[in-house]
């Protein structure tokens, strides 16, 4: 791992290339706010500096968490130091004037960077990693099983699912963050105070990078089948989902395919046993290309949805295994 200050300006530029996507079409929502006084600023150093802006905190915000704010606010101060945080900078109308564009960009890099415990890029195999680590207490042996498990599983539904999700990835501790974990565009946050009660629960990353193969964009499907996908991938592919305590949970009446998650992950393990081997794939392929419709059911099974859950509500019975690291076994 090389460390914080000799890669932030790598990171940024691998980050811009996983976000190339949403930079273009939310670019326009990241403002530069000067104070109302900018006097000390001559025309060529207000362009100075809001080019670096829109070369830097977009890049910057996007992996840092988000929550973090679109709006940078301008203070000049006499210190030759330069302070930045999410939605502050701080900074010399001179330092301003007198750096070349380059190494403004630069100093407010080196700046913002200190906003991070650390940030680590790792590669193996093809396979890129950048680790932002915003919480100095996570536990060592936490961070390095998230980073095991992505580079044991990810490469496995990429071969499996989509051969064309990008092989670079940004993880994030998000100390604020009140969920578990999310992913969005190439980046995935992860809740500090979740591993700190479930250190375990290393198979977040197995479902939550099967988001990034997935890939549906807006409007391709529902979300319970989009969660109910990545949940059977974590019971089919997960590395210790016994470690994890993750179990699918039993079959009872009041359930319905809509539940979501863990509910309709166990429904589509049934349903490959029983059904169609390899239904899970077919519909994840028609999802992605947004040819997904209520008839697919009836395509690719002769049934539709609701005929399928009543056969599976009358005999639910199905055999689970699930994976155990401890034991060497795969689910």
């Amino acid at each position: 791992m090389i460390r914080k200050k000799l890669l932030f300006l790598a990171l940024l530029c691998s980050m811009g290339a996983c976000f190339a996507q949403d930079k273009e079409k939310d670019l326009k929502e990241y403002h530069l706010n000067l104070p109302a006084d900018s006097s000390a600023l001559d025309a060529k150093s207000k362009e100075k500096l809001t080019k670096a802006f829109y070369n830097i905190y977009p890049d910057f915000a996007r992996a840092n968490s988000y929550h973090t704010k679109k709006h940078l606010s301008v203070a000049f101060s006499d210190s030759p130091a330069i302070t930045a945080e999410d939605g502050k900078l701080e900074i010399s109308a001179a330092v301003i004037k007198d750096l070349s564009e380059k190494k403004l960009e630069k100093a407010i890099e080196a700046a913002l960077s200190k906003n991070w415990v650390s940030a680590d890029t790792i590669r193996k195999k093809g396979f890129q990693l950048v680790f932002i680590n915003k919480n100095q207490h996570i536990d060592p042996a936490v961070q390095q099983s998230l980073i095991d498990t992505y580079f044991e599983i990810f490469p496995v539904l990429i071969k499996t699912f989509n051969k064309k999700t990008t092989k670079s990835v940004v993880f994030v501790t998000d100390t604020a963050y009140g969920g578990v974990a999310e992913a969005s565009g190439n980046r995935i946050l992860f809740s500090t105070k979740y591993f700190k009660a479930h250190p375990t629960d290393i198979d977040v990353v197995t479902h939550e990078t099967m988001h990034l193969v997935q890939g549906y964009g807006y409007s391709a499907g529902p979300v319970w089948l989009t969660e109910g996908i990545a949940d059977y991938v974590r019971y089919k592919y997960g590395v210790d989902n016994v470690g994890s305590k993750w179990y699918l949970p039993a079959f009872n009446s009041k359930q319905h395919y809509t539940n979501s998650y863990r509910v309709t992950a166990r429904f589509f393990v049934w349903l490959e046993k029983n059904v169609k081997p390899g239904l899970i794939a077919d519909l994840d392929v028609l999802l992605r290309a947004h040819q997904y419709t209520d008839q697919s059911w009836v395509t690719l099974t002769g049934k539709n949805l609701d005929a399928l859950w009543e056969a599976y509500s009358q005999n639910p019975a199905v055999e689970l295994t699930y994976s155990d690291k401890a034991k060497g076994k795969k689910g």
